[in-house]
């Protein structure tokens, strides 16, 4: 394995590649757990989530443990956190008498279908991509720090109850992401706090997403300071090493926007985000593209650094005998027993390093939700709790406006005082995104909550929409793989008659060679014929008396400008014949060219069977009856025309 870090990154500023922390008490096997354990347990889960984030491998952290559990001890918080903990310990006892019972029988055919699954697994083993994850550092923070230089030295923080993220210098005092404020204060009493001001990281970040799109357009935003990139064809084009041209970009960033940025180049998406946090600040990590490197690396991985695998789950996994996931092998046979199908499969995939390389735009993924939440001080009166539910509609109707679509399911959320999340959810007659809607149905859900809690304080409320209907307009050109005309003038000029100037100076027009070859008569004898098939009052009728009109003179000029606007035209996939752009009136007469073109198919399949050899019958060796005086031969009637498709 490689790695790549700028000269400015020390050593003491970078996680250990191995993914210990130091002084950082790992959690403990409960089958044996007493009063003390379970103090410690608590202890590291109040560390909170974002305990490995870079730039805290020299902090203390059993010094960081006991400063937060001494300063949130007897808070509503901590009540919660240590309810949560005797339920997870309880939970975990389930799990340790469960293997215990699993131990007692023969577990060959667990072994097998873990076997099995591996081999499957390995097979799907895709070493061919250079997948790139982007990560600015301290993203926050590094855009303060341009408008107020001189926090450069000092330790800062965005954020006011709860920290957003804080600079390199604040989280050596053991300061993270997710941290109350007066507990970061407790750790570092000379902390700045900042305010929060979105817009500007938000200017900051498309700078940023402008010099990665050079690199790939399609790259996948993962959040508003990082993103997944698929470097293989720029290194293609360009022949370059994924390393070089990494770095290349990572300085352009800097240059540019003055933030520094940093990168883990591997085979998947799930490996890039492990390497991006090896050579933080500043820093990049390349793993190579290689199964045996691969698996060297994955085995002495911790299982907390994979994106996936929080507290909770790696205090479960920790309780079997899983801290790494080297260990996920050796222990493969019970995973599917004690942990279900789900989390089993997703193991094995860790174990093997793998994880999926196809990347694409984040807009293009199908939305299950949308929502919004806020907190806010304890607030217990009916009325302040309506006002916050109704800007708290119209903060969701916003959304979903800018996601262009509607709820068919309504979700409230609220967090009581005692930090306890409740939901309840509707199901509604239509889909909504308007406010009122919103507020209306979440309305009779927040009274029952107030009935069922009398005396009900909330800390934090929100609403989210799920079962999502799409109120976008439909792209009918996109839908048949067509770029959409738009109303460019080059376009119009390009479809359509190429103009000529006679010797007067006029201007003429020729009909285009592919939309010529219909004559009109024929376009006539078509249009009689389509009358016989679909009936002159059908949609599809309607649309073929537009068929002799879809090419339409220009309208003429005067000094150069038209009498009329130009109309807009799409074409036709089927034909290849504009059309006057107007959804219904375009659907229908694709609707008219699909049946034709069905018809015609038929009838050239039926016309390129041979016919079969008439049978010879009795009755052909019949006399044939004289003809019945007054009647005359049967002759075919002019008038009468066969009709002919093709």
């Amino acid at each position: 394995m490689t790695t790549t870090a700028q000269p400015e990154t020390s050593g003491t500023d970078t996680d250990d590649p191995s993914g210990s922390t130091k002084n950082l008490p790992p959690p403990q096997d409960h089958s044996k757990e007493n009063g003390e354990d379970a103090a410690a347990s608590l202890k590291y889960s109040l560390l909170g989530p974002s305990l490995l984030k870079a730039g805290q491998d020299t902090v203390d952290q059993s010094k960081v443990s006991e400063i937060i559990y001494n300063a949130s001890r007897g808070s509503k918080f901590f009540n919660r956190e240590e309810a949560r903990d005797k339920s997870l310990t309880a939970k975990i006892d389930q799990i340790l008498s469960k293997k215990r019972q699993l131990e007692k029988f023969d577990l060959g055919h667990e072994l097998r279908v873990a076997d099995s699954l591996t081999a499957q697994l390995e097979l799907s083993r895709d070493l061919s991509q250079h997948i790139v994850h982007v990560d600015c550092d301290a993203f926050y923070a590094a855009v303060e720090q341009l408008d107020r230089p001189e926090l450069k030295d000092l330790p800062f923080a965005v954020g006011g109850g709860v920290l957003t993220t804080c600079n390199y210098v604040a989280r050596k005092y053991g300061c993270r992401s997710g941290m109350a404020g007066f507990v970061a204060k407790k750790l570092c009493p000379e902390l700045i706090l900042l305010p929060i001001n979105f817009d500007k990281y938000t200017a900051k970040a498309g700078e940023v997403r402008e010099i990665i799109a050079e690199y790939d357009p399609n790259f996948e935003s993962a959040s508003i300071d990082e993103a997944y990139l698929n470097i293989t064809d720029y290194c293609t084009r360009h022949a370059m090493a994924p390393a070089d041209a990494v770095d290349k970009m990572r300085s352009e960033i800097h240059e540019k926007t003055s933030i520094t940025v940093s990168a883990g180049i591997a085979a998947n998406t799930r490996l890039a985000k492990i390497c991006s946090n090896m050579n933080k600040p500043n820093g990049q990590y390349v793993l190579p593209s290689e199964r045996v490197a691969i698996m060297e690396f994955m085995r002495d991985l911790p299982c907390r650094k994979v994106n996936g695998i929080g507290r909770v789950f790696e205090r479960e996994l920790a309780a079997v005998g899983i801290h790494t996931l080297g260990d996920v092998f050796s222990n493969r046979q019970y995973l599917r027993q004690l942990f279900g199908e789900k989390a089993y499969e997703f193991l094995i995939h860790c174990y093997l390093g793998l994880g999926r390389t196809c990347v694409k735009p984040a807009e293009t993924y199908e939305r299950k939700s949308v929502g919004t939440e806020s907190t806010f001080r304890d607030m217990s009166d009916p009325t302040e709790l309506q006002n916050k539910l109704r800007r708290t509609s119209e903060d969701l109707e916003q959304d979903l406006r800018r996601a262009e679509c509607k709820g068919r399911t309504l979700c409230l959320k609220v967090k009581l005082h005692t930090f306890e999340v409740l939901t309840r959810q509707a199901v509604l007659p239509r889909a909504v995104h308007l406010a009122t809607d919103l507020y209306n149905y979440a309305l009779p859900m927040l009274t029952k909550l107030d009935q069922e809690i009398p005396g009900m304080k909330l800390r934090l409320m929100g609403l989210r929409c799920t079962h999502l209907v799409n109120t976008k307009k439909p792209d009918t050109m996109a839908f048949f793989g067509l770029k959409s005309r738009g109303n460019e003038s080059e376009d119009y000029e390009t479809t359509f008659a190429k103009k000529t100037i006679n010797m007067d100076g006029g201007e003429w027009e020729k009909r285009p060679v592919g939309i010529s070859a219909v004559s009109s008569e024929e376009q006539g004898a078509q249009a009689t014929r389509e009358t016989k098939l679909t009936g002159r009052d059908s949609p599809s009728q309607v649309a073929s008396y537009r068929d002799g009109n879809e090419i339409a003179a220009r309208p003429r000029r005067v000094d150069g400008q038209p009498l009329v606007a130009e109309p807009e035209w799409w074409d036709c996939p089927i034909c290849n014949r504009p059309q006057v752009a107007e959804e219904r009136r375009f659907n229908d007469h694709i609707d008219l060219c699909l049946s034709r073109q069905a018809i015609r198919d038929t009838i050239q399949e039926k016309a390129a069977m041979p016919s079969p050899e008439p049978k010879t019958s009795k009755m052909e060796h019949k006399k044939p009856k004289e003809r019945k005086r007054g009647r005359h031969a049967t002759t075919p009637d002019p008038k009468q025309k066969r009709l002919c498709f093709g």
